[in-house]
């Protein structure tokens, strides 16, 4: 297996690379808008003459031919992998969480074959790991992805992976034991676009431009230590009342609901932050003003890449 197709078909985008084996280097890739919510609207606008599984699977197939003609060379026979909402209950198939604990290794992650008629690539998808009263999809295939990272010890370590929904899992003698989602993300985009605080922020200002970063240091100050609903109403006082700029405020307000994200973990684990670019940069000043010990880090695209080489290993294509 010289190379495989790594699908993260994510609740609002499509995402699909090449992937050499030997390295994990990426060759070829292309993203489109049509994630998992949306295909799943046009599946239902359709009337469902089509059971869903094909739906999702005829479109899976053109967006591959649609790499193919422009990496120039057929990718028919090649395997693919998804994870994340793929398998969740609007997406290609559902399959049931895998409770924890989970191995770092993906030796007990539930993984299915999908079988089609056809010329359909062969697939795998990979299902979501629960705690019981918590839940992840994708997440998971990131964490089995950064393990290599993990320092080898019997205390218990964290691996932090920014986003919409934030996930903190704890790893302890390489198994996920468990784990906690925090709707980071979310709120802010909701405070920022659709609350009171909407005009007191202005988005597109550069992160390194030194007013920024202190509004942004002093938000994770005070989220990390006073109650969030009071403080976000600070983030309206500081434009009436102290002419704090709205660029600057954008990243105080950031930092408001990342401190408070970040207030409860013990400053005796170690870190290990799986994520972007954008979120990297904020998560590793706010864990610096806190205190927080960073172990490493490491690109969530690679993270998943090697988790789905990983998982697809595993399966002995």
């Amino acid at each position: 297996m010289r190379t495989f197709l790594s699908c993260d078909w994510g609740t609002s985008t499509f995402r699909l690379r090449l992937v050499r084996s030997s390295d994990l280097h990426i060759l070829a890739e292309t993203t489109h808008a049509g994630g998992i919510a949306d295909t799943y609207q046009r599946w239902a606008a359709s009337g469902r003459t089509a059971e869903r599984f094909t739906f999702y699977a005829t479109i899976l197939q053109k967006r591959i031919k649609q790499l193919a003609g422009e990496y120039g060379q057929s990718l028919a026979g090649i395997p693919v992998v998804l994870s994340g909402m793929a398998s969740s209950s609007i997406g290609m198939k559902e399959l049931p969480y895998q409770p924890l604990p989970i191995h770092t290794d993906g030796r007990d992650m539930f993984v299915e074959r999908l079988q089609v008629e056809g010329t359909m690539n062969p697939t795998i998808i990979i299902s979501g790991i629960t705690t019981g009263d918590d839940v992840m999809r994708g997440e998971e295939t990131k964490i089995l992805g950064c393990s290599s990272l993990l320092a080898e010890t019997s205390g218990e370590q964290l691996v932090l992976l920014p986003g919409t929904h934030a996930k903190h899992a704890v790893i302890r003698q390489g198994k996920i034991i468990r784990f906690n989602t925090h709707m980071t993300g979310e709120f802010f985009k909701l405070l920022s676009e659709h609350s009171v605080l909407a005009t007191s922020v202005e988005k597109g200002g550069d992160f390194d431009a030194p007013a920024n970063r202190v509004y942004f240091r002093k938000g994770v100050e005070t989220g990390s230590t006073f109650g969030l609903l009071h403080s976000a109403f600070h983030v309206r006082t500081n434009q009436l009342l102290k002419d704090v700029p709205k660029t600057a405020n954008f990243y105080y307000l950031s930092g408001l609901l990342i401190g408070y994200e970040l207030r409860d973990i013990p400053l005796h684990m170690p870190v290990y932050l799986v994520s972007g670019a954008g979120h990297q940069a904020l998560y590793q000043v706010a864990m610096e003003q806190l205190r927080v010990p960073l172990a490493a880090t490491m690109d969530a695209d690679s993270a998943l890449i090697a988790g789905q080489y990983m998982m697809l290993s595993r399966d002995n294509w």
